[in-house]
């Protein structure tokens, strides 16, 4: 949030010549989203809020404050007192593959499917896949984090690894 003073910037294409054009690079690189749509200086909208998600509740451009509109809004927060819910997770690490599939082969699959249709197959072999898994796959407690699934921490390493060589 701040007066940023570049005011050839087209926030809607996000667009702009050599001196916007690093911050829009800025914003598109960190996933930044800019909520300000109204100029808040003559034509140009130079005071900017960005955010990673949409924690803006509500943005007006209002009355003016010396040569600047002022910019209200309120953010969404979390409340500190509530207590992060952890979730369960497979822990394929350290999984026994080897008697998983034992455990699964050990089973005379045309005795259990003789004489039924595709759908209690089906059935049969989701029952002995989930009863393997819940037997040789351990769970392990992680907290719930804002990045997408495919975020691995070996990506978040190494998106934090670029954002610091950028300093």
């Amino acid at each position: 949030m701040g007066d940023f003073n570049l005011p050839h910037i087209n926030w809607t294409t996000s667009q702009s010549q050599a001196p916007g054009s690093k911050l829009i690079d800025l914003t598109s690189t960190n996933s930044l989203q800019q909520h300000v749509n109204e100029p808040t200086r003559g034509n140009n909208i130079l005071d900017l809020v960005m955010t990673t998600d949409l924690t803006i509740n509500g943005l007006d451009v209002t009355n003016k404050i010396g040569d600047h509109q002022m910019i209200d809004f309120s953010l969404k927060v979390q409340d500190p007192n509530t207590r992060t819910q952890y979730k369960q997770v497979f822990d394929y690490k350290l999984t026994n593959f080897k008697l998983m599939r034992e455990e699964l082969g050990s089973h005379n699959y045309k005795v259990l499917m003789s004489n039924k249709n595709a759908e209690e197959c089906y059935m049969i072999l989701k029952e002995k896949i989930a009863t393997a898994t819940e037997h040789h796959i351990l769970r392990k407690r992680v907290r719930p984090t804002n990045n997408p699934p495919w975020i691995s921490q070996e990506i978040q390493r190494l998106i934090n690894a670029r954002q610091h060589s950028y300093r």
